[in-house]
């Protein structure tokens, strides 16, 4: 077809190689477009041959291998090859000719090499797209040629350096999108000069310094993000960006501003449909005028340290759909006039300090489709509209004080999946109703009052994945229908009143599930008794109360037995373990006795290890379980002391990220603490032993380190009494059979019960290398006395250095070595076993995770408490880099399938 000039395949589900073949005899052709098909293999080298060709579209394909060099010296070309598999270097000047280009896209490929200045010659070009390619360098200031220039986009491509000050020149620009690069310094105010700019995205990269007021004069302005940077200082550039009447998007979150939200926040432009300023330090009060944006859709101030009340005039913001002020300081009740917040469909108030009770407004949020008031101090009963909101998809109370019952009638929830209201004061029974909720995935009632039995119509709930009733008074036996739950995948009915059989469909759980049920029988393999000789047991009790009866007959003999059993047991010196059943632990008696018959009288053969305070033995109780037995020494003072701490501390705490404490034997002469028994060893043994069996991967490490922030920010900020563990370090840092990490070892623990800017002064030192400098020479400790020993812990797990390594001596520390590595030479300190295996490509895209880790790191270890960060703050950041690095991986496994 020698006279064809157009060929277009585009969206189709073509695939296979382009047939070279097909561009022999086609000299005319001006127009090629196989976009958005699954072509696979290379370009053929025929492309290059079509001198008239004007237009190449080969985007969303699955093209591999380089391009043909010769298509970069096509005068005429606009070359589209987005979302392929492309590879090799985009040439330099001397093979880059194409001075009438006015677009080129290559971004989402597998280009590498340096970054193309030789584009700089096309001064027609008009837009500019290499995004998620592994270019090296810098952007280079001679693209400030590029006149015409109205698009460029260069996100994810490994650029370094600052910002050029020049593009300020590039007038035409509309779109200028860096995101998600290593690009330091600050925010060049030359960019207030693009008066035609309508999107400027500089998300995730390291700029610091504070927001040019400048950008306030882009009037066309539409779109601004700053996500995942180092920026700081106040919000007053707020004021400056009230010029901007088109803005629509304003999004701010992680960074390190700092100060209250001004009352001109009302100011900004009516337009603004989202305003996201989470993940900072911004305090002070939330002001009334936001309520001027009308037309806000969503706004996000979670994580930060406002303080104050919400204030009535938020409810008047009838198009929000999102609204977000999580975890922060807000005191006060909840707007008693919520309801008109007709549009809401998500609404997050949870971790502040709100009080009072849930408004009835509530149940007018017509459109609601999740509501978490977690972790605050709201009470009274909760009201019974909140369970006639037909759209709600998920409903989190958990964590307050809420008293009274249930409603009998919730069927009102018909698209719920998710409830939680443990951690209250509830009572009365579990409605029955609640087998109405088909599409119920997640409940979760545990840590209440609940009576009763367990409501048989709970057994159509067959999609339930998740079900804790524990820790309630619910007695009867376990139903047979939880047979039918074939989704189930964790059941907790542990510490109730439940009694009988416990049915053998039940083979997978596990004993922390059903401890606490004194009348539960027939699971041997979980330390149960079978139920034939529960009956006996229970005969055999019966009997000991009638037979003293029987014995006031024989007057004399009585006596007699009475006197010589009691020079037996003194004999003995027999003592039975206190028990403290209100604690919620401890429901089975543990005597000196069984501690002696469970360790083969505290064998070295069963020693776990051994402290300063005491020795650590592995023990299996009559019922079959498995436990860690901590024997203090009695003849040291502060081991008594210590024993007190860790009993309390353990006693009043509930994370899945603590060690768990099954009982304590004490006495004059002994005590012991009976915990958890963790299979997997410690972080110390399985990060340094020379022939680890445990290989710690990049995320491992980081879940090891998340499930250890969780647990201190449980301490720190959620429990009911500030706890400071004072001694946090790997050793300390325990593993359960599915590797989950869960903090150990509180002897050393202090309860705080003033403002969270106080210290304890004490001379009780923890361990050398992870004590921060204020803790080690004036003996006083605070929360960011954890937070340092936290950081040092991040920088060990991923370098895999102790603190006390012989290499750090005299003035250099660990902290201080990497600082020196951060952010360019961090290769060279982290631990080579994340890097074994990795190509180059692979280690270079790691190292955007490597810069945040030890960035956390550094932040969290740093000499001055006041620059450290606080667990909640450390949570989330963990949180984000571990989900950024799950999606990162499915990426590139993606792209290398």
């Amino acid at each position: 077809m020698p006279n064809l000039a157009q060929i277009s395949f585009k969206g189709n589900h073509l695939s296979g190689r382009i047939p070279p073949q097909m561009f022999n005899n086609t000299p005319a052709l001006k127009y090629i477009h196989f976009g958005n098909n699954s072509l696979s293999g290379p370009i053929p080298d025929g492309i290059s041959s079509l001198s008239m060709l004007e237009l190449l579209n080969l985007q969303f394909n699955h093209l591999s291998g380089p391009v043909p060099q010769a298509i970069y010296n096509m005068s005429n070309l606009h070359v589209l090859l987005p979302y392929n598999n492309l590879t090799g270097p985009i040439p330099d000047n001397r093979s880059f000719s194409l001075p009438m280009l006015q677009q080129i896209s290559l971004g989402v490929n597998k280009f590498s090499g340096p970054f193309p200045s030789a584009l700089a010659t096309s001064q027609y070009l008009e837009i500019l797209y290499l995004g998620r390619n592994n270019l090296l360098g810098s952007i280079p200031a001679a693209l400030t040629n590029l006149t015409s220039l109205t698009m460029l986009d260069l996100p994810s491509c490994n650029l370094k350096g600052e910002i050029p000050p020049e593009i300020g020149l590039l007038h035409q620009l509309s779109h200028l999108g860096l995101a998600s690069n290593q690009l330091a310094g600050s925010i060049p105010a030359s960019l207030g000069n693009l008066s035609k700019l309508y999107s400027l995205d500089l998300k995730r990269n390291l700029l610091s310094g504070l927001v040019p007021a400048a950008l306030g004069n882009i009037p066309s302005l539409t779109r601004l993000v700053l996500i995942g940077n180092s920026l700081e200082g106040n919000l007053d550039f707020l004021s400056s960006l009230s010029n901007c009447r088109q803005l629509q998007y304003l999004v701010i979150w992680g960074n390190f501003f700092t100060g209250a939200i001004p009352d001109h926040v009302g100011n900004l432009s009516t337009r603004l449909i989202l305003f996201d300023a989470a993940n900072n330090k911004i305090t002070g009060r939330l002001p009334s005028t936001v309520s001027n944006l009308t037309n806000l859709q969503w706004l996000d101030l979670s994580t930060n340290l406002l303080t104050d009340e919400i204030p009535e005039s938020f409810t008047m913001m009838e198009n929000l759909v999102y609204l977000d002020l999580a975890r922060n300081n807000i005191l006060g009740p909840i707007p008693t006039q919520i309801g008109k917040l007709g549009a809401i469909q998500r609404l997050f108030l949870q971790r502040n300090r709100l009080i009072g009770s849930i408004p009835i407004s509530f149940g007018n949020l017509s459109s609601i489709e999740t509501i978490d008031l977690s972790n605050n101090q709201l009470n009274s009963t909760i009201p019974p509209s909140l369970f006639h909101l037909d759209k709600l998809i998920q409903l989190n109370l958990s964590y307050n004080s809420f008293v009274g019952a249930l409603p009998a009638d919730v069927t009102g929830l018909t698209q719920i999946n998710l409830i939680d209201i443990s951690s209250n004061f509830l009572i009365g029974s579990i409605p029955e109703s609640f087998g109405k909720l088909v599409m119920l995935i997640y409940l979760n009632l545990s840590h209440n009052s609940f009576e009763g039995t367990i409501p048989h119509k709970l057994g159509t709930l067959t999609s339930l994945a998740s079900l804790d009733i524990s820790s309630n008074n619910l007695s009867g036996t376990i139903p047979m229908f939880f047979a039918n739950f074939t989704e189930l995948t964790t059941v907790n009915l542990s510490f109730n009143r439940l009694s009988g059989t416990i049915p053998m469909f039940f083979s997978n759980i596990t004993l922390q599930s059903l401890i606490g049920n004194a009348g539960l029988c027939g699971a041997p393999r979980l330390g149960f008794l079978p139920c034939h000789e529960k009956s006996h047991s229970t005969n055999r009790h019966l009997l000991k109360f009638l037979l003293p009866v029987a014995m006031v007959a024989f007057g004399t003999i009585a006596i007699f037995i009475y006197i010589w059993i009691k020079n037996k047991l003194m004999k003995k010196g027999e003592v039975n373990a206190s028990v403290d059943t209100t604690e919620g632990i401890g429901h089975q008696i543990v005597s000196y006795h069984e501690l002696i018959r469970a360790t083969n009288n505290f064998s070295d053969d069963n020693m776990l290890g051994s402290r300063s305070f005491g020795k650590v033995f592995k023990g299996q109780l009559s019922s079959g379980l498995e436990v860690a037995i901590k024997v203090i020494h009695m003849h040291i003072e502060k081991a008594k002391r210590s024993f007190d701490a860790e009993c309390r501390v353990l006693r009043m705490a509930r994370h899945r990220n603590l060690i768990k404490i099954i009982n304590t034997c004490s006495n004059l002469d002994f005590r012991a603490l009976v915990l958890q028994y963790m299979p997997n060893g410690n972080l110390e043994t399985v990060l340094h032993r020379s022939h680890d069996i445990v290989q710690l991967g990049f995320l491992e490490r980081l879940g090891i380190m998340l499930d250890v922030s969780m647990a201190m920010e449980y301490l720190h900020d959620e429990n009911h009494e500030v706890i400071l563990h004072r001694d946090l370090k790997p050793s300390n840092v325990l593993f359960d059979e599915d590797m989950t990490a869960h903090v150990a070892d509180f002897g050393i623990a202090k309860l705080l019960l003033v403002d969270e800017n106080s210290v304890v002064c004490e001379s009780m030192p923890g361990t050398i290398g992870y004590m921060s400098p204020e803790y080690g020479s004036l003996g006083k400790a605070s929360r960011k006395s954890d937070v340092f020993s936290y950081g040092v812990m991040i920088l060990e797990v991923f370098t895999r250095r102790r603190p006390t390594d012989t290499m750090f001596s005299g003035e250099l520390s660990l902290r201080q070595w990497v600082q020196r590595a951060y952010p360019a030479e961090l290769v060279q300190v982290v631990d080579g076993q994340l890097l074994q295996g990795s190509s180059p490509s692979r280690c270079n895209i790691h190292y955007d995770f490597l810069v945040q880790v030890f960035e956390l790191g550094l932040l969290c270890s740093s000499d001055l408490p006041r620059e450290r960060m606080t667990f909640k703050d450390v949570v989330v950041r963990m949180v984000k880099i571990k989900a950024e690095y799950v999606k990162w991986i499915k990426m590139t496994s993606d792209m290398a399938q």
